[in-house]
C-alpha cells in the first residue's frame, strides 16, 4: 500500500523501539493480537525458518487479559517452537530482562507486554531500550494496555483497536468469519509524518498484513538478512 509505505519510509524498522498502545481496556486483546503478527513478521515468518520471538508479560498483564495460548498463537501462523514466553513479576525485572532479550542478536524480535501506568517506564528506560535495540539489530514491540502514551525514545507509536473481519467467500451456514482485521493509526513518527490511519487484516499463510478494503500488502513489517536489519527498513 503505497500510502503506509511513503508514511513508514519502506516498513517497521529494525534495531529500533516501536510501541503498540490499545484504544481502549477493551482493545487489549486486538493489540496483542496486532503485536503478535507484526513480531512474528519481523521474526521472518510463521511456519519455517523464522528467528525466535521473546514474549516477556508482567504478572499484571496476565491476570488481565489471560494466558498465553499456544492455540493462538497457531491461528496467526506462528511455529509451535518458534517463541518463548516469560513472565515477570515486577516492573524493573520486566525492565531487566526486555534489555537483557534485546542483546540477544539470535532473536526475531522481543515483546514486553504490560498493563496500566508503569512509573518505573520513563524516558530513560526507553532510551535504554532503543540504545540495546540498535546495537543489537532486534526490534523491540512495547504492548501498552490501560495505559497513556508519554514521551520515549520510540521510534514509532501506534494506537491499536478491534475491526470487523470481512466473511469469507462462500462460508456457508454461519457466514465464518475471515482474516483478523485492525484499525491502527500511527500517533507519531521520529522524522516521519504521522496521523495516519489504515485497516489491516493479516495474513496467517504469508505472514503480512495487508489492506482489508483492497487487499494490498502493506510493506511492515518484513523480514531482511540479519547482517541489514540494525537500524534500516525493508523497501516495499
Amino acid at each position: 500500500m503505497e500510502a503506509m509505505d511513503a508514511a513508514l519510509g519502506g516498513g517497521l524498522a529494525h534495531g529500533c523501539l516501536h510501541e503498540i498502545y490499545a484504544a481502549e481496556v477493551g482493545d487489549g486483546a486486538a493489540a496483542a493480537g496486532f503485536t503478535l503478527a507484526a513480531a512474528m513478521g519481523m521474526c521472518g515468518g510463521g511456519m519455517g525458518g523464522a528467528r525466535p520471538l521473546l514474549w516477556l508479560r508482567s504478572r499484571r498483564a496476565v491476570g488481565a487479559l489471560g494466558v498465553f495460548q499456544g492455540a493462538g498463537w497457531a491461528e496467526l501462523g506462528g511455529a509451535p517452537d518458534g517463541g518463548l514466553v516469560g513472565v515477570v513479576g515486577d516492573t524493573m525485572g520486566l525492565l531487566r530482562a526486555a534489555v537483557d532479550g534485546l542483546r540477544c542478536a539470535a532473536l526475531g524480535a522481543v515483546v514486553v507486554e504490560s498493563w496500566g501506568t508503569m512509573r518505573e517506564l520513563d524516558l530513560t528506560a526507553s532510551r535504554r531500550f532503543a540504545l540495546a535495540a540498535e546495537q543489537s539489530g532486534v526490534p523491540l514491540l512495547l504492548l501498552r494496555v490501560d495505559a497513556e502514551p508519554s514521551p520515549s525514545a520510540a521510534r514509532t507509536r501506534w494506537q491499536v483497536s478491534a475491526a470487523p473481519s470481512c466473511a469469507l467467500p462462500q462460508a456457508g451456514p454461519g457466514d465464518a468469519p475471515g482474516a483478523p482485521c485492525f484499525d491502527i493509526t500511527l500517533l507519531r513518527q521520529r522524522s516521519g509524518p504521522s496521523g495516519q490511519s489504515w485497516r489491516l487484516e493479516w495474513d496467517r499463510e504469508k505472514c503480512q498484513f495487508r489492506e482489508a478494503l483492497s487487499g494490498a500488502v502493506v510493506p511492515a513489517p518484513l523480514d531482511r538478512p540479519a547482517g541489514d536489519r540494525a537500524g534500516k527498513r525493508h523497501a516495499a
